[in-house]
């Protein structure tokens, strides 16, 4: 009985955190998600949208992390896969570390320096975060050419809609 019960709590709770996925899949960002500010490793602030202004013609996506996230370390490796078979596109990491100091070293902890990295100072909750359900990392969205969301939710570096997603920008 006692392992009936424990097994009763267990599911529910794994389902009351269980991630799920947004209702709707947004296809642009909103003016206020835009202008969320994130620093860079030197600690200086840049919008959203300047991020996305510097990757305008090319593909772009994005991979938020954080060095305490599980998920995110188990995914690494496949992330820098889907990199490095994906030469022509662009790849920028939001990092959703609680701290400056916890940022810089899990940039050098897990060899990300020569990335190009951002974090959210603000925290979690914030215009940019919120506007893109962001409830679970890692996440992954790829941004179009013209700086539209072509894929807007992915959990995992392996799913295969987003190299379909590449794919189909870059014909």
């Amino acid at each position: 009985m006692k392992q009936l019960l424990t097994f009763m709590m267990l599911s529910i709770f794994t389902l009351g955190c269980a991630q799920k996925t947004p209702e709707v899949s947004k296809t642009q960002f909103s003016k206020e998600a835009l202008n969320q500010k994130l620093e860079d490793e030197n600690g200086k602030n840049i919008s959203v949208q300047e991020i996305i202004n510097q990757h305008k013609g090319k593909v772009l996506v994005i991979d938020f992390w954080a060095g305490w996230c599980r998920d995110c370390l188990q995914a690494l490796p496949k992330a820098e896969e889907l990199e490095k078979n994906n030469p022509n596109i662009d790849f920028v990491f939001f990092s959703l570390e609680r701290s400056k100091e916890k940022f810089d070293s899990s940039l050098e902890r897990f060899n990300m320096k020569e990335k190009e990295n951002y974090w959210f100072a603000s925290g979690w909750k914030n215009d940019f975060n919120n506007y893109i359900d962001l409830n679970w990392i890692p996440r992954y969205m790829v941004i179009d050419q013209k700086s539209a969301i072509a894929k807007y939710y992915a959990i995992s570096p392996e799913d295969p809609e987003i190299q379909k997603t590449i794919d189909k920008l870059l014909k």
